[in-house]
């Protein structure tokens, strides 16, 4: 059994911040109609990260940016590795994505799987226009063809380090740190 050792903080509070305050302004200026756009986070920690992205969206664009929840766990891969009784948060996406640019928001984008789980829950859902992935660290490494349009900070990793985003409401603190798997 491994166990894990802090290297680095990547980001702290402030950092997180600044990068979505940048992500922002990008998405703005990169998409085509931010009045057709919506913002949908991947369940947990990109769904605290996509609540505040759009919180900035419409701030800046003074328009609404609508806002929704993708539980994509009946989407994975590996779902017979997670749980016996996988737990479902289920998602939540009260408007049709017809049509629409999706900003699909995550924590971290490392081999793709997520990413394409979240985009076979999406098309069940609707046909959107487009998909804009928006990821706060992008650690390479990548096993499927998957590549974001809007990153908060690019770091190549090894296979034995794993980048931890932690959030307020969910970890009670706000950080982004470099751990790495240690043989017991």
């Amino acid at each position: 059994m491994s166990q894990f050792q802090t290297k680095s903080q990547l980001m702290n509070s402030s950092e997180i911040d600044c990068s979505l305050v940048r992500l922002t302004h990008e998405i703005i200026e990169k998409t085509q109609d931010p009045g057709e756009a919506v913002v949908i986070g991947i369940r947990r920690r990109g769904a605290v990260l996509a609540e505040r992205l759009a919180e900035k969206l419409e701030a800046l664009a003074g328009h609404p940016f609508p806002l929704g929840v993708l539980d994509i766990t009946l989407y994975k891969d590996d779902l017979s590795t997670v749980a016996d009784h996988p737990v479902l948060n289920g998602t939540n996406i009260p408007f049709s994505l017809d049509g629409k640019t999706v900003i699909l928001v995550d924590d971290v984008l490392y081999t793709g799987r997520t990413t394409l789980a979240a985009l076979r829950a999406l098309f069940d859902l609707g046909s959107p226009a487009s998909v804009k992935l928006c990821v706060l660290i992008d650690r390479g490494r990548r096993e499927l063809p998957m590549q974001p349009d809007h990153v908060g900070r690019q770091l190549e990793t090894t296979e034995n380090e794993i980048i931890e985003v932690k959030v307020d409401p969910i970890d009670g603190e706000e950080r982004v740190l470099l751990v790495e798997k240690v043989a017991e």
